[in-house]
C-alpha cells in the first residue's frame, strides 16, 4: 500500500500546464520526431509543405526554398499570403494566431477559403518551426502592402509592420533553427534538392527553386560569390518522376500514364517495366511520402495481378493447366509511381508514413484496373513484352522456392552446429548477440581469438560473394558464402523471411581498409538491401571500423583511425616534425621498425625515440589482442550503424554501381573521383 504521508504530497501544484508553444521545446520530438539531422530538416519540410498546398489549391506557382550566408532557411512562395487581419477566436492576427497556436491554419475550416486537398493534416506545422527557432521572420505580401513581424523562441517581437508596398502576392518564413535543442544545425544540400525534386514531380506545372548562398562550401567548383542554385519544373508530373527512376535502366515497353479524377480521390499514377530483378513502387497520398503505402497501394497491387492475369489467359501466355502468376512474379523489374490528393486523408500516426482510407483503395484498384487493361489491348507489342517479363519471373520463383527450401531444410537440420564456419556465441539472447561478418580466414582467425565468446559471433567469408543486383535469387541461393550467411541468420529469405527470428541484432560487417575490403563490404551491403532492407530499417547492420595506424614511441602506443587523427595522436605524443623522426611501415616491416624506437649517440646517451608508426592494410596482419582493443571491444570501438534516409537515392546509387548498365557507372565514378580521399589502389 502507498505512503498516504507521500500522497499527501502529491496535489494540483505539482501539475505541470505547458502553454501555447511550450509543449513543443520540451517535447520537440512528439512534433517533428528526433532532434537529429532528421528533425532539423524536417522544419524545412513544414513549410514547404504549406506552400505545396498553396500550389494545389491553384494560388502559387513558385517556391524557393534558400540556405543563407548565415546558415539560416528561407521559403518564399508567391501565394496568396497569410492574411494578417485579427482572427475572431484568438483575437490577434491570423499571422499571429497560425506562427503561434497549435493545429490553427487552413486545413480545419472545410470551406472554400480552406484547402480542399492539404498534406499538412495536423496543422502543427508552422508554429512548430517558430517554437524550435531561436529568431524566425515572417514577411506577406497581399493588399498591396509588405509586412513584417519577427519572433524569438516562439513569441512575437512586436505587432505586425507595414514596411513596404508591393503589387505581388506571397509568403516568406525565414527562420534560424535553436542549437540548444538540435544536433546539429547544419543544412545538407542534397536532402534538401531530392525533396524539392520530388515535390517537382507531384505538382506538375509548379517552379521549385533553391540556392545554398554558403558560397566558401564551394570554393573551386563554382565561380567566387556565385551561389549554389537548382530549379526544377516538370510538366509531365509523375510520368516525368518514372523516367528520372529508369534513367539507368533497361526498359521494356513505355512509360504508362494514368489521371483521372474520382468522387474519392484524384489519381495519378506511372508505370514501367525494367529488366531488372527488383521493384520500386513509391506511393504518396497529398504530396506526402507514404513510406509503409497503405490503401492506395493495395489497391494498385490488386488490379495490377488481376489485369496482368487476365490478359495471360484471354491471350494464351497462360494455358488452363498454368497457375496465376503471384503478385512477387508481375511487380518484379516494376518501376511506378502512385499518387493520390484527397480531401480528408486519414494517415496512420504523425509521421504520415500510411494511408488508411477504405474508400482509395476502390478507387484506384477500379480506375487502374480499366485503364490498364487498355493500355494492354491497345498496345500488344509492349504487352508482350510485360507477359514474357512476369512469366520468366514465375518461372525463376518457382526454382527459386527449390534452392530456397534447400538452403532453409539444410539450416534447420544443421541448427544445431549451423554453417561449419561459423563461430557461434554462447547467448540466445538475439538482443544481445553479435555477428561479425569478416573477409578471409585469416581475419576470421585473430577475430575467433579476440572476441568474447559469450555475444559474438564470427562468421568468415572466403573471397567475395556474388554481385546479387544481377542475379536472381535462384542463382543468388547457389553461392556457399550467401548460404552460410542465410542459415546463420537464421531468418529464411524471399517469400519466408521473417526479421523477427534474426538470431543477432548487431550484424557486423568488417573488412580491410583496402579496395578489396571495399568490394567486398559493398557487395554484402547490396545483399542486405535488396534481400534483407528490414533489417536496416530495424538498426542491426553495422560496420566496423578499424583503425588504419598504429603510432609508437618508446613503450608507448596509440591507434589513429584517419590520416587526420593520426596527425593529432602524433602530436599529443609530443611529435614536431623539427625534431623527431618517423619510421612509418606497413605490417610485414611492423616487427623491425618497432625494435628502431631509440639510437646511441657517439656519448653514449639515448637520443629522443623514434616515432614508429605501422600501416594496417589487412585485419589478418592484427594479432587477436589488437582486434579486440580497436575493432571488437564495445567499451571503445566505434562502428557505423548503415541507415537508408532517402530509399530512393539508395536504390538509384545501388542500381548505378552494381547494375549492369556501364555508361552510368562511368560517369558516377567520374564525376565523384575528384572528392575521394585517401584512395588505395
Amino acid at each position: 500500500m502507498a505512503d498516504q504521508k507521500t500522497n499527501s504530497n502529491y496535489s494540483a501544484d505539482q501539475i505541470q500546464v505547458l502553454e501555447g508553444l511550450d509543449p513543443v521545446r520540451k517535447r520537440p520530438g512528439m512534433y517533428i520526431g528526433t532532434t537529429d539531422v532528421r528533425g532539423l530538416h524536417h522544419l524545412i519540410w513544414e513549410i514547404v509543405d504549406n506552400s505545396i498546398d498553396e500550389a494545389m489549391a491553384g494560388h502559387c506557382d513558385q517556391i524557393m526554398v534558400r540556405i543563407n550566408h548565415d546558415g539560416s532557411i528561407t521559403v518564399l512562395d508567391n501565394g496568396r499570403g497569410i492574411p494578417v487581419d485579427k482572427h475572431k477566436t484568438t483575437g490577434i492576427s491570423a499571422l499571429e494566431t497560425v506562427l503561434t497556436v497549435l493545429h490553427a491554419g487552413g486545413k480545419f475550416g472545410g470551406d472554400a477559403s480552406g484547402y480542399k486537398v492539404s498534406g499538412g493534416l495536423h496543422g502543427v506545422g508552422v508554429s512548430v518551426v517558430n517554437a524550435l527557432s531561436t529568431r524566425l521572420l515572417a514577411e506577406v505580401r497581399r493588399d498591396d502592402k509588405v509586412y513584417q513581424q519577427e519572433y524569438k523562441m516562439g513569441v512575437a517581437q512586436s505587432d505586425i509592420q507595414v514596411v513596404g508596398e508591393s503589387d505581388s502576392t506571397g509568403t516568406a518564413i525565414t527562420f534560424w533553427p535553436d542549437e540548444s535543442i538540435f544536433e546539429t544545425i547544419q543544412f545538407d544540400a542534397t536532402t534538401i534538392l531530392t525533396r524539392l525534386r520530388q515535390q517537382a514531380y507531384l505538382t506538375k506545372g509548379i517552379t521549385i527553386s533553391f540556392e545554398d548562398m554558403r558560397v566558401e562550401r564551394y570554393e573551386g567548383i563554382l565561380p567566387k560569390g556565385q551561389p549554389h542554385r537548382y530549379q526544377f519544373y516538370f510538366e509531365g508530373g509523375v510520368r516525368s518522376y518514372v523516367d528520372h527512376l529508369n534513367q539507368n535502366k533497361e526498359k521494356i515497353g513505355t512509360c504508362i500514364y494514368i489521371e483521372q479524377e474520382t468522387p474519392e480521390a484524384l489519381i495519378e499514377i506511372s508505370m514501367q517495366y525494367t529488366e531488372a530483378y527488383n521493384e520500386n513502387i513509391i506511393t504518396f497520398a497529398n504530396n506526402i511520402h507514404t513510406l509503409e503505402g497503405g490503401m492506395h497501394l493495395t489497391g494498385f497491387k490488386s488490379a495490377l495481378t488481376r489485369t496482368i492475369n487476365a490478359y495471360a489467359r484471354s491471350k494464351g501466355f497462360l494455358k488452363e493447366k498454368d497457375e496465376n502468376m503471384t503478385n512477387e512474379d508481375v511487380r518484379e523489374g516494376l518501376t511506378a509511381v502512385i499518387s493520390v490528393k484527397l480531401s480528408d486523408p486519414q494517415f496512420e500516426g504523425q509521421t504520415k508514413s500510411k494511408l488508411g482510407n477504405p474508400e482509395v483503395r476502390k478507387a484506384v484498384e477500379s480506375v487502374f484496373n480499366e485503364k490498364f487493361a487498355e493500355y494492354l489491348e491497345e498496345n500488344p507489342n509492349d504487352a508482350k513484352g510485360i507477359m514474357a517479363k512476369c512469366m520468366l519471373a514465375a518461372r525463376a520463383r518457382l526454382a527459386s522456392r527449390a534452392a530456397r527450401d534447400t538452403v532453409l531444410r539444410k539450416g534447420r537440420a544443421r541448427r544445431a552446429a549451423l554453417p561449419g564456419k561459423l563461430a557461434d556465441c554462447t547467448s540466445k539472447n538475439p538482443s544481445e548477440s553479435e555477428l561479425y561478418i569478416v573477409e578471409g580466414d585469416s581475419a576470421g582467425g585473430s577475430a575467433k581469438q579476440g572476441r568474447d565468446r559469450f555475444f559474438q559471433a564470427i562468421l568468415p567469408l572466403r573471397g567475395k560473394i556474388l554481385n546479387v543486383e544481377q542475379a536472381r535469387l535462384d542463382r543468388m541461393l547457389g553461392n556457399n558464402e550467401i548460404k552460410s550467411l542465410i542459415i546463420a541468420l537464421g531468418a529464411g529469405i524471399g517469400e519466408t523471411f521473417e526479421p523477427e527470428k534474426t538470431r543477432y541484432h548487431r550484424i557486423v560487417i568488417m573488412t580491410d581498409a583496402d579496395v578489396d575490403g571495399a568490394h567486398i563490404r559493398t557487395l554484402l551491403l547490396t545483399l542486405f538491401y535488396r534481400y534483407f532492407r528490414p533489417l536496416i530499417d530495424l538498426g542491426y547492420v553495422y560496420i566496423a571500423q578499424p583503425p588504419l595506424y598504429k603510432i609508437s614511441k618508446g613503450k608507448e602506443s596509440h591507434y589513429a583511425y584517419t590520416d587526420e587523427q593520426k596527425v593529432e595522436v602524433m602530436k599529443g605524443m609530443g611529435w614536431t616534425e623539427a625534431e623527431e623522426s618517423v619510421t612509418e611501415t606497413d605490417e610485414e616491416e611492423s616487427a623491425e621498425s618497432e625494435n628502431e624506437t631509440s639510437t646511441e649517440t657517439t656519448a653514449g646517451k639515448t637520443a629522443k625515440a623514434k616515432f614508429s608508426i605501422q600501416r594496417y592494410k589487412g585485419l589478418g596482419e592484427m594479432n587477436p589482442e589488437q582486434l579486440w582493443e580497436t575493432t571488437m571491444d564495445p567499451k571503445q570501438r566505434t562502428m557505423l550503424q548503415v541507415t537508408i534516409e532517402d530509399a530512393e537515392l539508395a536504390d538509384s546509387v545501388f542500381d548505378t554501381l552494381m547494375g549492369s548498365e556501364v555508361p552510368p557507372r562511368r560517369k558516377f565514378i567520374q564525376s565523384h573521383a575528384k572528392h575521394v580521399k585517401n584512395l588505395d589502389i
